[in-house]
């Protein structure tokens, strides 16, 4: 017996061998066409978003290189940062006064900059002592916000050091004092304060840090102050169309803050005129992040003197001094009357891929300052052939052999920054070889607080002569490795720590830092004091 057929509602007979009470199945071409614009969909939605991504990827990269090549007048004349003349208190002691406090700054015409300074609104005046002077420098906080100063490429105690165990809080004033014993060299000070040391140098505080001792002041090298030997710090900044300073981070930079306006002791577009046909320039490259390769534009040779700790053993003829932040160097350049040469940055070698290089700055070139010679120039002493000599540490009575590893770009071997943690002890009075390496993909330089020390080896050769002196701030490329040596003498206190860390500052502030205690033999170290900021 056959049952009476029912249209179904989707318009095709359904039969009793159907389901009841379910929706007919879509045929198998719908299906298949369903899937087609389902799969097509999909696809054009990755591709779009695989397009977006690279289009903004080749904007950042189109972006990213910076430079100010044709595009100064140098109008304005150099700032010099003025010697800072210290009291001599009854016991002998040089006592210099400073002030952090913030002020505004005219960078670029007809705009002002809300900025910090030292004794002043931006930067700070230089301070000058010779070996064996006993020194005293009050530091009064007049910021905002609690701060430290940290005297860069120093030998002292760890409670003069200001690292950012030394904290100062707004309105208070501290008092480190300590015996200068090392040679004559460029040093500088800057806040290291745990977490926004980028930030507090950023705005403007820093100076230099004079060393004079009686081996180098008796060479005939150019010594007159702000004549004939000129300070040259080289900061970065990103001005904004209204003159205040941008603090944004360019979108993918992998190591902080690069900006496209230079900064020459506080002097935008600057110009230098000289009077004598050699002159000494003591190079600070103080930018937050930036690296430089300083030379000249015409490419003329000149002698690069010394590193960050000092006199080399004799000059080095060169065209280009490269400097990552916080190094330091010391050139002697000759100049013929009347003309104008163009002190310049070239692309740095950086040790990245293409687009790594582009991003950290590695394409970047700017001009930093017009020479100006008098027309008539007066006679210069040559540079001498030989400057001093210097002691050879020996890896074969290091006490000790440390490996350090700069990983990511907040952590050292494996562990980011703890202000409660010692990471290292080392005894007073022995020699240690530290192998330090970058497996982080990353751009870093390692910096040694305390002691200047010597390169055994620099990525597996000889280091080359710009790194052959006393230093105390190394650039490290991603896969790089070196050896250094360093005399840890004096001063052994085992619960004040010094600091090593990368001085690229954002990474320091992210964490890419630790702690070292210098202890008496046998002495363990100590939990140390300290207070977190921020």
């Amino acid at each position: 017996m056959f049952t009476t057929l029912a249209p179904a509602q989707s318009g095709r007979m359904r039969t009793d061998l159907e389901p009841q009470g379910m929706p007919g199945t879509v045929p198998v071409q719908r299906r298949r066409r369903l899937f087609v614009r389902v799969l097509v969909a999909i696809l054009s939605a990755v591709v779009l978003v695989v397009l977006g991504v690279a289009g903004l990827a080749g904007w950042v990269y189109s972006r990213a290189e910076q430079s100010n090549l044709g595009k100064l007048h140098f109008d304005n004349q150099l700032k010099i940062p003025p010697l800072l003349e210290p009291r001599v208190d009854p016991s002998g002691t040089k006592v210099f006064d400073l002030r952090l406090e913030p002020g505004s700054s005219r960078f670029l015409p007809g705009k002002t900059t809300p900025t910090w300074g030292v004794n002043g609104a931006y930067l700070g005046p230089t301070l000058h002592a010779s070996r064996g002077d006993r020194v005293r420098i009050n530091v009064t906080n007049g910021l905002p916000e609690p701060t430290t100063l940290h005297w860069h490429g120093m030998h002292l105690p760890a409670r003069a050091d200001g690292g950012p165990h030394q904290l100062i809080a707004p309105g208070a004033t501290w008092s480190p004092s300590w015996t200068i014993d090392q040679p004559a060299a460029t040093l500088w000070y800057h806040p290291h304060l745990h977490g926004d040391t980028e930030d507090h140098v950023y705005r403007g505080v820093s100076g230099l840090f004079l060393l004079d001792d009686p081996r180098a002041g008796a060479l005939p090298l150019p010594r007159h102050y702000g004549v004939d030997d000129v300070p040259v710090i080289v900061q970065d900044k990103r001005l904004q169309s209204n003159g205040q300073l941008g603090f944004g981070t360019p979108l993918a930079s992998p190591i902080g803050r690069l900006g496209s306006d230079i900064l020459i002791n506080g002097t935008w577009s600057p110009h230098l005129d000289v009077g004598t046909r050699l002159v000494r320039f003591r190079l600070l490259n103080a930018s937050t992040a930036r690296s430089y390769d300083i030379g000249f534009a015409d490419g003329r040779v000149f002698d690069q003197i010394a590193t960050d700790g000092g006199l080399l053993e004799a000059p080095y003829r060169t065209t280009r001094v490269p400097l990552s932040p916080g190094e330091r160097a010391e050139i002697v350049a000759a100049f013929e009357p009347g003309e104008r040469a163009l002190l310049r940055s070239f692309p740095p070698q950086l040790g990245l891929d293409t687009i790594g290089d582009r991003l950290a700055g590695g394409d970047d070139s700017f001009d930093l300052l017009q020479v100006r010679a008098a027309a008539k120039l007066r006679g210069s002493p040559p540079v001498p052939d030989r400057l001093v000599p210097r002691e050879r540490l020996d890896p074969d009575t290091a006490a000790a052999t440390r490996d350090i590893e700069l990983t990511g770009s907040s952590a050292i071997n494996g562990r980011p920054m703890d202000m409660g943690r010692i990471d290292q002890v080392v005894t007073v009075g022995t020699t240690e070889v530290w192998r330090v390496s970058n497996h982080s993909g990353n751009l870093h330089n390692f910096h040694v607080h305390d002691v200047q020390f010597q390169l055994l080896d620099y990525d597996g050769v000889p280091p080359p002569p710009n790194l052959a002196g006393w230093k105390d701030t190394v650039p490290l490329p991603p896969g790089a490795g070196m050896r250094l040596i360093a005399r840890f003498s004096d001063y052994a206190d085992p619960s004040s720590p010094y600091m090593f860390h990368c001085h690229l500052l954002r990474h320091e502030d992210n964490g890419m830092m630790a702690q070292f205690v210098v202890v008496e033999p046998g002495q363990t170290a100590s939990a140390p004091e300290h207070q977190h900021h921020g």
